[in-house]
């Protein structure tokens, strides 16, 4: 397995190349507050993205870790073999036109292969790919904009896709994003050897993967097996059930799919779980961000409305979840809580009556969390805050957190609606040490 460290965690970046593009990785770089020197490489302009450039590859200071190549396709292969032999850590190839375009060009197989001999050994992500944003560091070699920020640790997530690594970047789920990678045709590094480098970073919990075509089968079992090893899990969205999405990912990856059903088998036999929808995904590796995989899928759901309740109930149909029936002392602590007119189960309406009542509120998401189950789930939507007053939803996050600090369970706050969720409510959920899930959907796929 190759050494992506230099690469990925970079304390110096070059950037070859002009226009709009390089520019955005020089500024993307300064916005998030990168440590290390930027180097802009450009012949003739005398700034790049508002830093001084270099006329050549000669004058820069050192080998750099990472660098970023913005040229077109034939000059990439140079500036590659130039990288290669000055001892930089490695490189991100925006350029189209090798493999993936084969069909147009004619000759992006030749190239494909002039360009992975030009590397030898230095790795080298793309070619035609986005590169990747390391918010741990604030590392980008990113030619655009995104919507993450900072944080200290955080879920990685890896496609061959780089639009959908930008909407990915722009979610407002409250989701921690340590890295967003693209991997684009994968002449060298595919999806499953810089999966499996990014999981070797301490600060990332879990690994969300969107494939579109596995590869190497042996890289993915190694994949795997390391994220095993390490306790991190990883979780696929797998592109290619329909002929037009087959045909799609040979068009813009050079990737070959292979069979839905062979997929799903593969993806299974090495514990990877697969989901079918990119907010799913975003939810489970949410879910598996802040607590972790699940002993069991046992949970109990609260509510202040009959409806909700079934809704939860019919919804959790299509999931592989359990509703235990409540035992002896989870009944006597709701009884104790809400008197003798509520009917106790799971799915459990509370009723409103006890809304703002923080201490009843409490002793009834304890009671629920007190018995036999990995996870409590209230189902809460919130309020407009440019129309409503969201001060009286403050006592679901009070009661809330007082039930998981009693109890030692985690306790997710299920939105029916992801509208009614914005990202201000996701922070001040996990601020209580609580779980923002958006869904009900999704949130059961999550922890199922």
């Amino acid at each position: 397995m190759p050494d992506l460290s230099r690469l990925l965690q970079p304390r110096s970046i070059a950037v070859i190349g002009g226009g709009a593009w390089c520019a955005s990785v020089v500024e993307q770089c300064r916005k998030m507050g990168f440590a290390g020197p930027v180097w802009p490489v450009h012949p003739k302009r005398d700034t790049v993205g508002g830093v001084a450039a270099f006329q050549r590859l000669e004058d820069l200071p050192g080998a750099p870790d990472a660098a970023f190549i913005g040229v077109n396709r034939n000059l990439t292969i140079d500036t590659v073999r130039h990288l290669r032999e000055r001892g930089a850590g490695g490189a991100v190839c925006f350029a189209s036109g090798f493999r993936e375009a084969q069909a147009e060009t004619g000759d992006g197989g030749d190239l494909q292969a002039q360009l992975l001999d030009a590397a030898g050994d230095m790795p080298i992500i793309g070619p035609n790919c986005y590169g990747f944003i390391n918010y741990l560091d604030g590392a980008l070699l990113w030619p655009d904009q995104h919507g993450g920020a900072r944080v200290e640790r955080g879920v990685a997530v890896l496609t061959q896709s780089s639009n959908m690594a930008i909407n990915i970047t722009m979610q407002t789920r409250g989701l921690p994003l340590a890295y967003v990678a693209t991997a684009g045709n994968q002449a060298q590094l595919g999806l499953a050897e810089i999966g499996t480098a990014l999981l070797e970073d301490d600060r990332v919990t879990a690994l969300g993967l969107h494939v579109e075509g596995v590869g190497d089968l042996r890289a993915f079992e190694a994949l795997a097996s390391r994220a095993r090893a390490l306790g991190k899990p990883v979780v696929a969205l797998k592109a290619g059930r329909s002929e037009q999405a087959q045909a799609a990912a040979v068009s813009h990856t050079a990737s070959l799919t292979g069979s839905d059903a062979g997929a799903r088998a593969l993806l299974k036999r090495l514990g990877i779980a697969r989901v079918e929808s990119l907010p799913a995904l975003l939810e489970t590796l949410k879910l598996l961000h802040f607590t972790g995989p699940l002993p069991s899928n046992r949970i109990v759901s609260m509510s202040c409305s009959g409806g909700e309740a079934s809704l939860m109930a019919d919804t959790a149909l299509a999931h592989e979840v359990s509703f235990p029936t409540l035992d002896g002392a989870q009944r006597q602590g709701l009884r104790d809580a809400l008197g003798p007119m509520v009917a106790l189960a799971n799915p459990l309406d509370y009723h409103t009556f006890i809304w703002t009542d923080v201490p009843r509120m409490a002793a009834t998401f304890g009671a629920m969390l007190g018995g036999d189950i990995s996870l409590g789930c209230l189902v809460a939507d919130f309020p407009r805050e440019d129309r409503c007053d969201p001060a009286a939803w403050d006592c679901i996050y009070e009661a809330g957190e007082k039930a998981t600090r009693q109890t030692g369970k985690p306790l997710a706050i299920v939105a029916t609606l992801p509208d009614a969720m914005t990202e201000a409510v996701t922070y001040r959920i996990i601020a209580r040490g609580m779980v923002p899930l958006m869904g009900l959907n999704e949130a059961l796929t999550a922890i199922a």
